[in-house]
């Protein structure tokens, strides 16, 4: 007979009494949450999960499979967050959960391939650069080939399989450009940024790097690539797994310390949500708890630093309509909402149409469209409905995980649809400026942007 499980939590990293206190019970982010829009229960939706931490907190409740299932069925897009007048920080909240959840082996206990899938993305693939670039190069090959791509989506494979196809983001500017080491700015010297490349955007979308190195330099920044950087260890954060994630904060803060920069540029919006919070994450580590909040102090998502920054106004048209996703970790994590709209806004010709719900997550979270993936795509034909209904020719992000959930939904439904990120607009449109010479100042725009 297994021994009943001791009440309480265990360790220092766990959700704080005085953060689940916040909660009032109003209610008011329950039409936010999108598990419990679908499900209608209230376990199932903010204020229930914080009740269900809070029991556990209280010494109520043990950390069991209860508390588990609820924790792993939120997609932690923390539109609650927004909608919370009393300011719970729910993603603190839910990270520190799941962390528990992993230390009792509330979870993966029972659950086999959870197990397995921890061990090896979480454990071995994201924390080692090699394993990760091995365990890509199929993705990498197909990305090069994309009527291949397409065909082999299209075989009867099983469900995830032909997700997974349909994931890998298709190029819209040729073959991705190698990033220099440093790229110096145009014209005046505004700023001197560190470009974060990331895994995934690293692997999978050197081509919105490069445009984003390009938009950077051509706005006046002296941009360095920092050497021996790496993933930034949100996922490995979200599924409760901190130790790892712990030792790649470090290796980025070493590295972009090391190349001595003013900010840390990121264009992946959960990349920036976790690297704003690598203080919390090295609170407790003498050695890097100073250097971690100067860090935090320094990341920038591109779109905010640009707005701030004051882009330069000499674009050329494009002539198309487009519509703009929110990426959760841009929105509600980081409260990124104005800039991104801002700068296309600036992009002569180019029709923007709004989203309706563009705040409301796309089902992507990560790896919850593997784990949960019923749930995750239900979230998503939601989403695609709408965009569908904007007549947009393109649908715009700022985060690989919504980039790429949002083209498999699109693909899958056989829409023509494309998506792109922020930047990939802002270079096109640049390059697009007739008879620009390089580094010309006398057209860039003075103010910044109101947002």
């Amino acid at each position: 007979m297994t021994p009943p499980r001791t009440a309480g939590y265990a360790g220092t990293e766990r959700p704080a009494l005085g953060d689940l206190d916040k909660c009032t019970r109003c209610g008011l982010c329950e039409q936010a949450c999108p598990t419990y829009r679908d499900l209608h229960v209230e376990a199932d939706s903010p204020r229930g999960r914080v009740f269900l931490m809070k029991q556990t907190a209280q010494g109520e409740a043990p950390v069991d499979e209860h508390l588990a299932e609820h924790l792993y069925v939120c997609l932690g897009c923390r539109a609650c967050e927004t909608a919370c007048p009393s300011g719970v920080p729910f993603g603190k909240l839910l990270e520190y959960g799941r962390f528990q959840v992993e230390e009792h082996g509330a979870l993966s206990s029972r659950r086999t391939g959870w197990r397995i899938f921890r061990a090896l993305a979480f454990k071995a693939v994201f924390p080692n650069p090699a394993l990760f670039r091995l365990a890509m190069l199929p993705a990498k090959a197909l990305q090069a080939m994309p009527a291949l791509a397409a065909s082999a989506a299209r075989l009867p494979l099983p469900a995830k399989l032909r997700d997974a196809l349909n994931m890998i983001p298709r190029r819209h500017n040729g073959a991705p450009s190698k990033l220099p080491a440093a790229a110096p700015a145009e014209g005046a010297r505004r700023a001197r940024a560190g470009l974060f490349t990331g895994c995934v955007m690293g692997s999978l979308f050197g081509h919105v790097n490069a445009a984003t190195l390009r938009v950077l330099s051509h706005n006046g920044c002296d941009v360095a690539v920092a050497r021996n950087q790496w993933c930034c260890g949100a996922l490995n954060v979200h599924a409760g797994e901190r130790e790892l994630a712990r030792r790649m904060a470090r290796r980025n803060i070493d590295a972009f310390e090391s190349a001595g920069v003013e900010f840390v540029i990121v264009n992946s919006a959960g990349c920036g949500a976790v690297m704003k919070e690598y203080a919390e994450l090295l609170r407790d580590d003498a050695a890097y708890a100073a250097k971690a909040a100067a860090f935090a102090r320094k990341v920038r998502d591109v779109s905010e630093f640009l707005c701030t920054l004051g882009p330069r106004d000499d674009m050329g048209e494009i002539a198309e309509r487009v519509t703009y996703q929110d990426a959760c970790h841009l929105a509600h994590a980081q409260r990124i909402r104005q800039q991104p709209r801002a700068l296309l806004s600036m992009i002569p010709g180019l029709q923007f149409a709004e989203l309706p719900y563009a705040e409301r997550c796309c089902g992507a979270a990560g790896v919850y469209s593997l784990t949960h993936r019923a749930m995750s795509q239900r979230i998503l034909a939601e989403k695609i409905r709408h965009l569908t209904n904007t007549g947009a020719r393109t649908v715009v992000t700022a985060n690989p995980g919504c980039h790429m959930q949002l083209q498999a939904g699109l693909l899958a439904r056989g829409s023509g649809m494309r998506v792109r990120h922020v930047v990939e607009l802002l270079d096109e449109a640049y390059s697009r400026f007739a008879g620009r010479p390089a580094g010309d100042a006398r057209n860039s725009s003075a103010s910044r942007l109101a947002v």
